[in-house]
């Protein structure tokens, strides 16, 4: 992986804004606009013939303390709600990004790449042409992230419904969302409403210490 590292570097030194290994794989953050010229490359030159996966992230809430949930029992679970946690900014106004995960079946090697993208214009390249399995890939992320692949043939949503609002994996979306769906009888339909239930966020996990997994000091 170091050795592989080491010949990335010098190959996309241009369009790299680093590169690293982590957890047994190579991770290169891309240009965004150097996406597609990396992505050939990497297919021609390196072997990585399969896209395994492609997925969107976002970092609204990355480092925020309303998560460190050690000390849950002293703030109690309300304050991701009250403001008792605050959130780190978002750096240079990139809050989206996208991960690609490639595979090379004949060097039996993985790489990472991830490309930061714009808060109020999440845009990016599509790579459908270079790994057909992209098409559906990119869908979930335009649908749960509101990420949008210039290039893509078919982009519309794949999970939620068709008049769906929203991008539900945001971290401004609301837990409970925005309407709820019940059958009509009279109008021999399902309908949309507003939600009913009281908005309530959750830390949704607790770490506390527990004895259990203290090192034996003999």
């Amino acid at each position: 992986m170091h050795d592989l590292r080491a010949r990335l570097e010098q190959d996309f030194a241009d369009e790299l804004l680093d590169c690293d290994v982590d957890r047994g794989e190579v991770t290169l953050n891309v240009v965004a606009e150097q996406l597609r010229h990396v992505c050939v490359r990497l297919r021609d030159e390196y072997g990585f013939s399969q896209l395994m996966d492609l997925c969107g992230v976002d970092y609204s809430e990355y480092g925020g303390s309303s998560w460190e949930t050690k000390q849950s029992s002293e703030f109690g679970f309300s304050r991701a709600v009250d403001g008792a946690g605050h959130s780190q900014p978002v750096q240079d106004g990139f809050r989206f990004a996208v991960v690609y995960h490639l595979l090379s079946i004949k060097h039996n090697q993985r790489v990472r790449l991830k490309v930061r993208l714009d808060a109020d214009t999440p845009v990016i390249d599509s790579v459908t042409d270079i790994w057909n399995s992209a098409d559906w890939f990119e869908r979930e992320a335009f649908d749960l992230f509101g990420i949008l692949f210039s290039g893509h043939k078919d982009l519309r949503r794949i999970l939620t419904d068709y008049g769906f609002v929203g991008h539900p994996f945001r971290k401004d979306f609301p837990l409970i969302g925005n309407v709820e769906m019940r059958y009509d009888p009279e109008k021999k339909r399902v309908v949309y409403e507003p939600v009913s239930i009281e908005p309530r966020t959750l830390v949704p996990r607790v770490i506390r210490d527990d004895n259990r997994y203290l090192k034996d000091e003999g």
